[in-house]
C-alpha cells in the first residue's frame, strides 16, 4: 500500500471526481483484508503493521471522501499552490461574504433554515467549478492550478458561514 497517494491506497484512479460506492466498496474489502482482527494470532509485528495500515486506511477514506478535502489533498499532489503561497480571491466574493455575514446576523429561524440551502447551493455550485477546473488540467495546468486554489480560498468561507449558521 502507498504511503504517499490517498487514491492508490484506495485503488481508485487520481482525479477529482469521484464515485462514492465505489470508494466505499474498495474501503470496505481493504479494510477487512488489514483489519488487526485478522492478525490476532499472528506476531506482535503483524499486529502493529496491520494497526498502522488501517489507520492510513482510514486517513485516506476520510480525505477523498470529503469533496474540499479531496480537492485540497489533489491540488496538493498535483504540485498547485497552498493556500498560504496563494491567498488570492476576486474581490466581489469578499463582498459577498461581507454580505452574507450581515445578512445571518439579522436572520430567524426560517431565514436560517433558507440561508442554509441557499450556502449549500452555493457550495455545491463552487465544487462544480473545482470539478471543471481539475478536468481541464491537462490542457492549461498552471492556469487551472492557481484557480482550483482560489476557488478552494472561496469555498473555505462558504464552509465556514455554514459552519457558523
Amino acid at each position: 500500500m502507498n504511503d504517499t497517494d490517498y487514491f492508490e491506497r484506495l485503488g481508485l484512479p487520481r482525479r477529482f471526481s469521484f464515485d462514492a460506492i465505489e470508494a466505499e466498496r474498495q474501503y470496505l474489502a481493504r479494510s477487512r483484508a488489514l483489519h488487526p482482527d485478522f492478525h490476532q494470532l499472528g506476531a506482535s509485528g503483524d499486529q502493529s503493521a496491520s494497526l498502522e495500515l488501517t489507520a492510513r486506511l482510514n486517513e485516506a477514506y476520510t480525505v477523498l471522501r470529503d469533496p474540499f478535502q479531496r480537492a485540497e489533498y489533489l491540488l496538493k499532489l498535483e504540485g498547485g499552490p497552498s493556500a498560504s503561497e496563494q491567498k488570492e480571491m476576486p474581490p466581489e466574493f469578499l463582498e459577498e461574504i461581507m454580505d452574507l455575514r450581515m445578512e445571518m446576523a439579522e436572520l430567524d429561524a426560517a431565514g436560517r433554515a433558507a440561508m442554509e440551502e441557499k450556502l449549500k447551493a452555493r457550495r455545491e455550485s463552487m465544487l462544480a467549478e473545482i470539478a471543471s477546473d481539475f478536468a481541464q488540467l491537462e490542457s492549461d495546468r498552471a492556469r487551472m492550478l492557481v484557480s482550483i486554489r482560489k476557488r478552494l480560498n472561496a469555498l473555505k468561507y462558504v464552509r465556514n458561514l455554514l459552519r457558523d449558521l
